[in-house]
């Protein structure tokens, strides 16, 4: 189905919601009240025939507080670490109870970021969600953070609740934060006008970002924001920014039709859908002006075409690629490791042999395996 206003995004089959954690949280306890309110929103999606997966934050600042650490738990990674074992119990009892008023079971489902780029454990991680939804539970999920480090972390859930989405084969994200949504620039600023469609995530429409997220407790901020609805539109899925803060925060926003909504900007297929929104590649290369122009036509890279290789990565890896002006190209899965790439950088195939010791593949990275912007 087409989404052109809020209205259409709650209506579809199958929905992300994420919940943030300054909207859950306050002075370490859980808003009960608001919690339940939403609960019952949901509940009501569910009759309307909406599937619904739950992104949740929040169990690093429940467990803090139980704990007693300082900075919200998140002074070092060992806080959070232990902040989060402790707050994911809690976490999951507060939606299971909420859920449980409506006859409705909670399932508990922690991921990490290596969880969804691993193409195996992202169709697993798919599987999961189907059965559950398929035996009506609601998945509540969260970023694994008792055992996530700094280098393997998705350290926002906004880009969680994309990739989730693409897991889930959702139709669409609505993130609920803690302003409306994205303004056209710092919504302190006299002026600032708020963003209602945005029709694909572009430079203009990043540099109306903030980074900063005036509760203190997120992670995220606006320029997580951006980065999940340009996974999401990627992947032909809506995504949609509006204010938690209301009491029944999604019948709210829909009555007033007031949101950011990301219209979906593409179809890709499952596997291009799944890389095109991996967010740890291993390496970088880079390459000179006729091989970026190549590329804006659908080719492959090639070696003729690398001047630089960075990173230690192996065959199969995801890596970034960067055109001769500096600007991302995109990012694709590399049929060499980076020893080899240093190799045959600039040179022709029929130069690659005698390097490589052995007839050169058809590509650097084919195009079959990459995906622009």
């Amino acid at each position: 189905m087409t989404i052109e206003t809020l209205s259409g995004l709650v209506g579809t089959k199958r929905l992300v919601i994420k919940v943030g954690s300054a909207l859950l949280i306050e002075g370490g306890e859980a808003r009960s009240d608001w919690l339940a309110t939403l609960a019952g929103e949901i509940a009501d999606l569910r009759k309307r025939g909406t599937q619904v997966i739950v992104v949740s934050s929040g169990a690093i600042a429940l467990g803090a507080a139980r704990l007693g650490l300082t900075k919200g738990g998140r002074g070092s990674l060992a806080d959070a670490q232990a902040a989060a074992s402790v707050g994911q119990v809690e976490l999951a009892r507060l939606w299971s109870e909420m859920f449980g008023r409506h006859d409705i079971v909670a399932a508990q489902m922690l991921v990490t970021l290596g969880d969804l780029e691993d193409r195996r454990r992202y169709l697993n991680a798919s599987a999961t969600l189907d059965r559950l939804i398929e035996a009506g539970a609601i998945p509540v999920v969260n970023e694994n953070d008792s055992v996530a480090t700094e280098e393997i972390r998705f350290g926002d859930n906004d880009r969680l609740a994309a990739r989730v989405a693409q897991a889930a084969q959702a139709d669409a994200v609505l993130l609920l934060s803690d302003v409306d949504g994205l303004y056209d620039r710092d919504p302190k600023e006299p002026g600032a006008e708020l963003v209602a469609i945005v029709e694909g995530v572009t430079p203009k429409i990043i540099a109306m970002a903030t980074r900063e997220s005036s509760s203190g407790l997120g992670s995220g901020g606006m320029l997580a924001k951006l980065q999940a609805a340009r996974i999401a539109e990627r992947a032909g899925i809506a995504l949609a920014i509006i204010n938690g803060k209301h009491d029944a925060p999604i019948t709210e926003a829909v009555n007033a039709n007031r949101g950011t909504l990301f219209l979906p900007q593409g179809d890709e297929n499952a596997r291009k859908a799944w890389l095109s929104g991996r967010l740890a590649p291993a390496g970088v290369l880079s390459v000179d002006e006729g091989c970026t122009k190549a590329l804006a036509n659908g080719a492959s890279l090639l070696a003729a075409g690398l001047t630089d290789v960075e990173g230690d990565f192996r065959r199969g890896d995801l890596v970034a690629i960067f055109g001769a002006k500096g600007e991302r190209l995109g990012q694709g899965l590399v049929e060499y490791t980076a020893a080899e790439c240093r190799a045959i950088l600039g040179l022709r195939e029929e130069e690659q042999a005698e390097r490589l010791g052995y007839a050169p593949r058809a590509a650097i990275v084919h195009r079959d395996h990459m995906v622009r912007g």
